[in-house]
């Protein structure tokens, strides 16, 4: 991990307004710089989404539905019951503004811009990726004041050969390449610009499984494949560690004991670790409280989408459920803000080999993936752990597959929706929902479009509800048809 010195959220004014034109001198402000270097908006654009895309997004919320955990009463979004995730969208909205914002400041120059292609490409992503169409190209252009953009749709978001996100990453990539300049404020990767651009690589092979299923053209991912620039190693994640101290703490460790009582381990997770005999069910969860009393020290999950009263009737013990492991509740610094792992990279190039997307070694991708989690969550792998039936890539396409997407979705804990983004493209790992789940025994596939873009964009926002086929949470999206 990174030795990142610093965490913090910085709140930036951006202009200094004045009362007169004759008095300059008096209307100076010694404490308010009359001009912001982009440095301090590219510490906020990824401090603020790393956080977010971590705690709120990834452990709150995607966690219960990827089923690495289950709610024992008040997280209804266990049984399916998602809204709008307002709060993200204008986050990340928020994000691309200041984005475009730094545009315009003294000392930005080709360096910072391509990095900010880069976080604006991703901020994307997430947005299309949680919603469907959404405004895109007409979104946050400060010059033409256009407060109701249209929805562009998902496949132009993603496939357009001049805007889109594969297409801009590329730019990106090329415009970093071809620099002298540098860049300062970057806490995630020290400004150093060699992993910006492995980074911008490995989001486009991220991006590329993600849309696998609508084209037959993997050039570009053999070419991805096959070059220098992916990340090489857990040296190169796009983590940000939290730290020891206030206010840089992970948000669990200061939270009510209620949020941390609901996060349970669930019944899926624990069938598979325990399959896979895999010592890293004590990295995410440890014994429950009644079998460490009882001297056996035992792990156990808790089926999904119970309600309050139907655990209550199968009396099921909550003493004899698992919970998160300490370094989530009791160590403020014992886990990182993330936003994409080395193993993902190496699970997708072993998912795209398998598919005959590309040529390549499969079963090398599968076990460096194991083995660089393992190294992440500092455990060690044991000896004959590539030689188990459960865990050897030697079956058929479809069992090679779903070992090597389950192993990823363990890989994607935490980090934001990403498992989820996957279960919902693959169908692995099979979940269930759960007996007292509010969608019809539905898997959903999206958040419901805000209330505020109803209001304030309403004649674009209609277009695209019906374009999509409806705003409701089972409407899949592009990329999982």
């Amino acid at each position: 991990m990174k030795n990142i010195q610093y965490f913090i959220l910085l709140i930036v004014p951006l202009f200094v307004i004045g009362c007169t034109t004759d008095f300059e001198t008096i209307n100076e402000n010694p404490n308010s710089p009359e001009s912001v270097s982009p440095e301090f908006l590219l510490t906020n654009v990824i401090v603020s989404e790393i956080e977010e895309h971590t705690y709120n997004q990834g452990l709150l919320l995607n966690n219960y539905m990827a089923q690495f955990v289950a709610s024992v009463e008040f997280e209804r979004i266990d049984r399916y019951e998602l809204g709008g995730n307002s709060g993200y969208w204008n986050l990340i909205y928020g994000l691309l503004a200041d984005l475009e914002s730094m545009k315009s400041l003294d000392g930005y120059n080709d360096a910072y811009d391509g990095v900010a292609i880069i976080m604006r490409s991703y901020l994307y992503s997430q947005l299309t990726d949680l919603w469907g169409d959404i405004p895109y190209n007409e979104a946050v252009k400060f010059g033409e004041l256009n407060f109701t953009p249209i929805y562009d749709t998902q496949e132009s978001i993603y496939t357009d050969s001049e805007t889109g996100i594969l297409a801009q990453l590329e730019k990106a990539v090329s415009k970093l390449q071809n620099t002298s300049e540098s860049i300062s404020g970057d806490v995630m990767f020290n400004n150093n610009l060699e992993k910006w651009i492995r980074f911008a690589n490995s989001l486009q092979v991220r991006y590329h499984l993600r849309i696998s299923k609508r084209t037959t053209d993997f050039s570009k991912l053999q070419a991805l494949a096959d070059s220098a620039w992916l990340m090489q190693s857990n040296e190169d994640n796009a983590v940000l560690p939290y730290l020891s101290s206030a206010p840089n703490q992970f948000p669990l460790f200061n939270a009510a004991l209620g949020i941390y009582q609901e996060l349970r381990m669930s019944t899926q997770v624990e069938s598979i670790l325990k399959t896979w005999d895999d010592p890293r069910i004590a990295v995410f969860y440890k014994p429950t409280s009644a079998s460490v009393s009882a001297g056996i020290a035992e792990f156990k999950g808790l089926a999904n989408g119970q309600s309050r009263e139907t655990i209550r009737t199968n009396n099921i013990d909550l003493n004899d459920i698992s919970l998160l492991s300490d370094q989530f509740r009791t160590v403020a610094d014992g886990v990182d803000a993330q936003i994409m792992l080395y193993s993902e990279i190496q699970f997708a190039l072993a998912e795209a080999v398998e598919q005959g997307f590309i040529t390549g070694d499969a079963e090398s991708y599968y076990q460096q993936g194991i083995q660089a989690h393992f190294e992440y969550c500092n455990t060690e792998i044991p000896s004959d752990y590539f030689t188990r039936a459960a865990i050897a890539l030697n079956g058929t396409k479809e069992e090679n597959l779903e070992k090597i997407l389950t192993q990823k979705w363990l890989s994607l804990f935490m980090i934001g929706h990403e498992a989820w983004f996957n279960i919902r493209r693959t169908g692995i790992p099979a979940l269930t929902p759960g007996p007292d789940n509010l969608n019809n025994n539905q898997y959903p596939s999206r958040y419901l479009y805000p209330e505020s873009e109803q209001a304030a964009n309403k004649e674009n926002y209609e277009a695209a509800v019906a374009r999509i086929g409806g705003n409701n949470i089972n409407v899949k999206s592009w990329w999982e048809n």
